[in-house]
């Protein structure tokens, strides 16, 4: 078994990756903009606050993950993986249900294609439409939490996902 955490900028290509793992393992994705655009769309009377709902949706998110690995299952988090937080809990289910943790970054560093591929994707209310500054761009880039005793990869997801796919699989799987 296997928890597989996913870690990448907004558009960076974690979604699809995440779709591709599911689908040749059958690990069950969390996808937490799913869940925190569930939240934003529910409240019709009082609007919810943004960060609220991420707060709210990160709690809902952990108790999925948790709940299928406590059935057995693979499971695969579609989140950008922004804040330490993040990792320790991700690593502490691994080691709660006794289960291979990996850590999946997608890197893309092109300002310019990673607006790009926000401003073409069908977006969900909780997705941002576009980067208003390169520099905040750069800093959350250079600030990306890792975990310190796992071996982790990085993908270059500027090029097409059958040029990567199997350094993937192969890093899943071993």
């Amino acid at each position: 078994m296997f928890f597989i955490q996913m870690s990448g900028f907004p558009g960076s290509g974690k979604s699809t990756l995440s779709r591709e793992i599911a689908k040749r393992t059958g690990g069950i994705i969390i996808d937490h903009d799913i869940v925190k655009s569930a939240l934003l769309n529910s409240t019709d009377e009082v609007p919810i606050d943004g960060n609220l709902a991420g707060k709210i949706s990160y709690n809902i998110d952990w108790s999925l993950v948790d709940f299928h690995l406590s059935q057995g299952h693979n499971v695969i988090f579609d989140s950008p993986c922004l804040y330490e937080e993040m990792v320790d809990i991700g690593t502490k289910l691994s080691i709660k249900y006794n289960v291979k943790y990996k850590y999946i970054e997608c890197y893309l560093d092109d300002f310019k294609e990673i607006n790009y591929r926000l401003k073409k994707r069908e977006r969900m209310v909780s997705q941002i439409a576009e980067i208003k500054s390169e520099a905040a761009f750069i800093h959350t880039l250079q600030s990306s939490k890792k975990p310190s005793n796992y071996k982790c990869i990085t993908v270059n997801t500027r090029q097409p996902l059958e040029n990567y796919i199997q350094e993937v699989m192969n890093y899943i799987n071993n």
